[in-house]
């Protein structure tokens, strides 16, 4: 090895160990805690429903369609795309700061000079003009002495890094938003299904109560009661097909498509993953997109402090330059050798505080982006939590509500063959239980959808839907 080999080593060297006295190394805040995150969930098992992809989450065949669309066509998730494109452009301009810059000059000169009473009669004038032809290059590098190029490198891998995460949030998103409104068109549909079937019912319960009226065995009043029945069921009919037209419509922006009719299954063949496992709150920092965003960007901010400090050391810039230069291009490349080498180092002494405000700005940013990283976990936590409990509580109301439901179906059945056979009762009695049934038909439905939905939220809040 060489002695100039040793030397450049030995630069090398030195300039690592002083940048590591500046610069610091990154390591995830102790202070971060994911410890009971999960309220009332003792989770000791590793396995995670995150860890699912999404089409074994959603097994409806026509839903796994239009998630596929939605991730083909949405366009907020295209931008998130796009998002990373401008970024890896910026991390690939940051590497190339490495390497010394290199410019070629090529010109050519005129110069016209004029001379007065030198060597000639006194009133003549000469002038002279001569051309002169360059072509050279010209380099210049900066040594990264205290870390400047590896903390704006580092800074520019974790933006990113931040902007694929936060592709995968959009992503995440996205498949929540298509399965959860996809469900809720489903629960309309059933819900006006059942209730165009109350109103047919309804409508013969008219027609049933006018002859026992005509029988002397129900008054007039009865009849009119009947018919307010009647029309009661059949207003809630144009709310539910607004309900479904504007579901419809917000599916189709988030396909990425004009508004349209959408192709869907029903709500009693959904089908929900047999265990529904939470894995352990840790598993948050690696499965959540948006918590990993935050963290990243706190890694940004944390090597622009680093940055920061750099601005109070002295930079040391290698410049060089060389070409040729003559005045006659037929002998351009004869005895027009020209180079200099420059070595400079820059101390800032007074710049009127702006290295300190650069960092202080820069240590305040940091512990912004780490409360926002905190945060972040925080409300994680909060997601997976009430997601999971929203889905308990559906699950523990499904045997309730289809008893309810089976009592007043009876409770119709009696109160009308009460009224029609005997006078034990009157419409009023037959009116409370039809009313009773209707409205714990639709909440069975919304129980249903509580269940299927609290599904996506647990899904999506876990980190589901981006692997």
């Amino acid at each position: 090895m060489t002695h100039s080999s040793n030397k450049y080593i030995l630069m090398v060297i030195a300039a690592t160990l002083l940048s590591a006295c500046v610069t610091k190394k990154y390591e995830r805040p102790t202070i971060l805690s994911t410890d009971k995150l999960f309220r009332d969930q003792a989770a000791a098992d590793s396995t995670n429903l995150a860890n699912m992809p999404w089409q074994s989450v959603f097994k409806d065949a026509k839903l796994s369609a239009l998630i596929q669309k939605g991730l083909d066509q949405n366009l907020n998730l295209k931008n998130a795309i796009e998002n990373i494109v401008q970024a890896r452009a910026s991390l690939r301009q940051s590497k190339l700061a490495y390497y010394p810059n290199l410019n070629l000059d090529a010109n050519v000169t005129r110069t016209k000079q004029s001379e007065a009473g030198l060597n000639f009669p006194a009133g003549i004038n000469i002038n002279t003009l001569t051309t002169t032809y360059k072509l050279g290059l010209s380099t210049s590098w900066e040594a990264d002495i205290w870390g400047k190029l590896s903390s704006t490198k580092r800074a520019a891998l974790a933006t990113y890094l931040a902007t694929d995460a936060a592709k995968q949030a959009v992503q995440t998103q996205l498949i929540a938003d298509i399965a959860n409104n996809y469900f809720l068109l489903l629960s309309y549909d059933k819900s006006l299904e059942i209730t165009q079937q109350t109103l047919e019912a309804r409508v013969k319960n008219v027609e049933t109560i006018k002859a026992l009226k005509e029988g002397a065995i129900v008054t007039g009043a009865a009849v009119v009661q009947s018919e307010a029945n009647r029309y009661a069921a059949e207003v809630l009919i144009p709310d539910i097909k607004q309900s479904i037209r504007e579901t419809e419509n917000a599916l189709n922006i988030l396909l990425g498509q004009a508004p349209g009719p959408i192709e869907r299954g029903v709500l009693g063949e959904q089908q929900t993953p047999d265990n529904l496992a939470i894995g352990l709150p840790s598993q948050l920092l690696q499965n959540r997109p948006d918590v990993r965003q935050a963290e990243f960007n706190f890694r940004v901010a944390f090597e622009n402090t680093n940055l920061a400090r750099t601005y109070f050391y002295p930079s040391l810039t290698l410049t060089a330059s060389g070409g040729f230069s003559n005045l006659e291009l037929k002998n351009f490349f004869d005895n027009s050798i020209f180079y200099s080498i420059i070595g400079g180092l820059t101390q800032p002494l007074f710049n009127q505080g702006l290295n300190k405000a650069r960092l202080t700005t820069a240590q305040s940013q940091q512990l912004q982006a780490l409360n926002s990283f905190q945060q972040s976990l925080l409300v994680a936590g909060q997601e997976v939590s009430n997601a999971m409990y929203s889905y308990q509580m559906a699950v523990e109301k499904e045997d309730s509500r289809e008893k309810q439901i089976e009592s007043l179906v009876k409770a119709v059945d009696f109160t009308q063959q009460l009224l029609e056979y005997s006078s034990a009762t009157n419409y009023t009695d037959v009116l409370t239980s039809e009313q009773n049934l209707l409205s714990a038909q639709l909440n069975g439905i919304n129980d249903n959808l509580q269940k299927l939905q609290a599904l996506v939220d647990l899904y999506r809040a876990l980190g589901g839907g981006w692997k």
